[in-house]
């Protein structure tokens, strides 16, 4: 979700957005038109890219978009149908993070090799790069990026904390004082639980798959550490009292309503207080996820789209094109300004319009190149299930038991035994 931005923001953008746009000439009605599938964003700046990439192309094409729900099941379960039927009119299609392994084994997305996979990789975050490469690789251009930030109340703590356990020891402090103090975490029995898990997983130095043998790895060690700190929360006086359920924009509302001190979530929370809580941000501060390991930076989950070309379009070549112009570094900076999507390209960072919409930007760049991502294989969705499942309620983990039932479940997920 996206908070809206100020009506004069709104103004200048939309100028400049008209000034660009008209570059390149008209687009003719003949030209072959282009679908784009992508969700629905909320501030048109997907479509005023489509828009922009036509009037660029001329003749050569025309980019319409082709809107997907906003939910990523569904726009996963629409895509997948189509691409299992080979449906040519799939030529351009943004992909989740997660979606790259599971699309690329099925051959349903065209693979970018040479030359210009070099430069993409020499150019993007790394991260970027890893969510947007199946087997070594690059099946999808990397498009818009994202982690999880911790965001602190300055009025509460002089400095954010480096580790979880002290997060939750000065939590309880500021409870005992009767200050606020709740920490906004993803507690529901979906995605966010299980990138909850993989982020304190590898920010301890484990991973859920094993990158050399595609199978379970989760190490007793930093696995029980990472349950250890869900359970700690979960059964703290700082746990949201709706935990069980509490999705990203669940935290946001509870920060916004000034009932939290701490509150780890992804970067579209800053224009969402400025508009909706402007007290609460001006006490807002920003800094890299918390620690598991002291002596460990942390690894947060990456998040983002891949643009990817559909195998079956009848216009391999212009959909390339239009994938290319999409992620240009114009069209990123334009995507970060009026849709609050951090871009991939990792120069930008330090470009004065992305720190004046982004002003952590500095700190998103440090999260982002040391992101870890989702465990890669294309049975993903299983996997994530099998998280979800063994985790939920989050007071309810029991580290020495659930370790061995992770380990079966993921197991199962990756030899297709059942569904879960």
């Amino acid at each position: 979700m996206r908070s809206p931005i100020p009506a004069a923001g709104l103004l200048a953008l939309t100028a400049f957005a008209l000034t660009v746009s008209g570059c390149g000439g008209e687009v003719q009605p003949d030209a072959p038109v282009l679908h784009w599938y992508v969700f629905r964003e909320g501030s048109g700046v997907f479509r005023t890219l489509a828009e922009r990439c036509s009037r660029q192309a001329g003749d050569r094409y025309r980019l319409e978009i082709s809107a997907l729900p906003v939910e990523a099941d569904q726009q996963r379960t629409q895509l997948a149908r189509r691409l299992a039927a080979r449906d040519p009119d799939i030529d351009v299609l943004a992909m989740d993070v997660i979606w790259v392994p599971e699309f690329a084994e099925a051959g349903w997305v065209l693979d970018w090799g040479g030359p210009e996979a070099d430069r993409i990789r020499a150019r993007s975050l790394p991260s970027a790069v890893e969510s947007s490469t199946w087997q070594g690789t690059l099946h999808a251009l990397p498009f818009t990026s994202n982690a999880q930030l911790l965001w602190y109340r300055t009025d509460l703590v002089e400095e954010p904390p480096r580790t979880w356990d002290r997060m939750i020891e000065e939590a309880e402090a500021l409870a005992d004082a009767g200050k606020p103090h709740r920490i906004q975490v993803q507690g529901a029995r979906y995605e966010g639980l299980a990138v909850w898990f993989n982020s304190l997983l590898a920010s301890a130095g484990g991973s859920v798959i094993a990158t050399e043998t595609g199978s379970v790895d989760l190490p007793e060690e930093e696995t029980k550490g990472a349950f250890r700190i869900m359970r700690r929360l979960a059964t703290s006086v700082t746990a949201p009292s709706n935990l069980a359920t509490a999705t990203e924009d669940d935290g946001r509302l509870a920060f916004e309503a000034g009932t939290s001190a701490f509150m780890v979530n992804y970067t579209y929370v800053w224009p969402s207080a400025r508009e909706n809580a402007p007290e609460i941000a001006d006490a807002m501060g920003w800094a890299r996820y918390p620690r598991v390991d002291p002596d460990r930076p942390s690894r947060v989950t990456v998040g983002g789209l891949n643009l990817g070309v559909g195998a079956y379009t009848r216009h391999p070549e212009l959909a390339r094109e239009a994938a290319r112009c999409l992620r240009s570094r114009e069209h990123q900076l334009l995507a970060a300004e009026r849709g609050g999507l951090p871009p991939t390209l990792e120069a930008l960072y330090a470009h004065p319009r992305i720190r004046e919409a982004f002003p952590f930007a500095g700190t998103l760049r440090e999260t982002l190149r040391a992101a870890s991502v989702r465990p890669q294989t294309p049975a993903y969705s299983d996997v994530s299930l099998a998280i979800q499942r063994t985790l939920h309620p989050v007071r309810s983990i029991r580290p020495e038991r659930d370790l061995e039932t992770l380990r079966a479940r993921i197991d199962d997920a990756l030899q297709s035994r059942g569904l879960l």
